[in-house]
């Protein structure tokens, strides 16, 4: 079994991300941000490092700095970026709330710390992403292309793909495996239909559908095996 959560406060933007997932019963997608956000004691819990959202931020389509439709954007902005050394795209995230350098003394905190000008959520998170961006870790931070879980790639060489190659337990979701025996059956059909021999390999049981998600979506696998 491989770990798949991120070193220091970055596991906190791993778990901000991973509020949106595909339950591995339904395949439905499901969102607990909302949720989160309107239970101070379950947010301080999860994501002790991020303040906590506007008071009603828990109420779907609340508007402003730390209201849910902005916590949303930046939740898919993120998603977006996941996996790039470099991620220009978060730039205009980064005007909206302007960062600042200070030096700490803590034998145990990095020697420079980025910190938004105007605090919340949304900035705090901008800041821990803009530190991993810095210490060459953003581009671990990364996103099963099945069925979208966040994982963060401590392999050595940095080739971790999948969120799990096998399941690991009841309900548990194997992409890796999944994949694996997808291609080969449709590799066998592309045979079978050129040679004109039908095999009966059936259909691609168990894999769930097509949702076409990328990384903008996440699950929650049963284990986090890498391949």
């Amino acid at each position: 079994m491989v770990e798949s959560a991120a070193p220091g406060d970055l596991e906190q933007v791993r778990t901000f991300v991973n509020t949106w997932w595909l339950p591995n019963d339904t395949r439905v997608p499901a969102d607990r941000l909302a949720e989160l956000a309107a239970d101070p004691a379950a947010w301080r819990a999860e994501l002790p490092a991020i303040p906590l959202p506007a008071p009603g931020a828990g109420r779907a389509g609340v508007a402003g700095p730390g209201g849910s439709a902005e916590l949303v954007a930046l939740r898919e902005a993120l998603r977006a970026s996941l996996g790039v050394e470099r991620p220009v795209a978060l730039e205009e995230w980064l005007e909206r709330y302007p960062l600042r350098a200070t030096f700490s003394g803590e034998p145990e905190a990095p020697a420079v710390e980025l910190r938004p000008e105007r605090d919340g959520p949304a900035g705090r998170l901008l800041a821990l992403v803009a530190q991993a961006v810095w210490a060459g870790r953003w581009a671990r931070l990364k996103a099963c292309p099945d069925c979208g879980w966040v994982f963060y790639d401590h392999s050595r060489n940095g080739a971790r793909r999948w969120c799990a190659m096998a399941p690991g337990g009841p309900g548990g979701r194997g992409c890796g495996s999944i994949a694996k025996v997808r291609a080969y059956r449709h590799r066998k059909r592309d045979i079978d239909t050129a040679t004109g021999t039908d095999t009966g390999t059936g259909t691609d049981s168990g894999t769930g559908t097509d949702t076409g998600i990328g990384t903008g979506t996440s699950a929650r696998p049963g284990s986090d095996v890498t391949e």
